[in-house]
């Protein structure tokens, strides 16, 4: 399914949290509690400063939000990793699916977007509503490196204390269930395909996801892949 701006902001990911929080599997949060996060992240920012977000999966290839100018660059500290389960947006109860999550250790290249003051409020909370449908992630501030020099970003990282925090697994589990995985955005093996492809455009060398997806591609046909969601914790 393609998404943007549109239907992010017309209620698409509020109507995925609704149907986690009908069927038991998601806590969301509410619509204050997210102005409350992007509040105190964004608390002692002058009302004239732009501000610079950290895209390293989805964000890379489909932002969805208005911003001045992009950039490669370089985070320290935290590496890209499938760490994350989603029963819903790239897979289901029974089979969910696995998202990129910035974990601790290492490094990652992304895409560094700088967003003008004025545009703040409403492009902010855009990403807010796309980020922060659950407990996921945990936005952050943290200094990435560009040619142009040093910025200080949003970085969304994994919550390792969220339910849905898979940790480091095996790689052919993670090639099972990208291979197989469905949900309401669209596939799991679109996610990595889509991703992997950008960052080639992008010119961003990631052996690790180049070798997932080769793994996922040599599975083609011999995959059933069912799994209990308790199984994926």
């Amino acid at each position: 399914m393609e998404y943007g701006r549109e239907n992010i902001r017309d209620g698409l990911f509020a109507e995925l949290a609704a149907e986690g929080r009908r069927l038991g599997i998601l806590r969301p949060h509410t619509d204050e509690e997210r102005a409350e996060s992007r509040a105190r992240l964004l608390a002692g920012i002058e009302p004239d400063e732009d501000v610079w977000v950290f895209g390293y999966g989805s964000l890379m290839w489909n932002p969805a939000f208005h911003y001045l100018e992009r950039r490669p660059a370089l985070l320290h500290g935290w590496h890209r990793s499938f760490c994350l389960w989603t029963p819903l947006g790239r897979g289901s109860p029974d089979n969910p699916g696995l998202v990129l999550g910035l974990d601790r250790g290492g490094s990652c290249c992304g895409i560094a977007y700088r967003i003008a003051a004025e545009d703040r409020e409403s492009e902010l909370a855009l990403v807010w509503q796309r980020e922060m449908v659950a407990d996921g992630y945990r936005p952050r501030w943290a200094r990435i490196r560009c040619r142009e020099g040093e910025a200080c970003a949003i970085i969304w990282v994994i919550n390792r204390d969220g339910k849905r925090y898979a940790g480091k697994l095996p790689p052919d589990k993670v090639a099972r269930t990208l291979a197989t995985a469905t949900g309401k955005l669209g596939s799991n093996r679109e996610y990595l395909e889509q991703t992997v492809a950008h960052m080639d455009a992008l010119g961003i060398t990631e052996r690790p996801l180049h070798a997932i997806l080769e793994r996922v591609r040599a599975l083609d046909g011999t995959t059933a892949g069912h799994r209990e969601y308790g199984e994926a914790r």
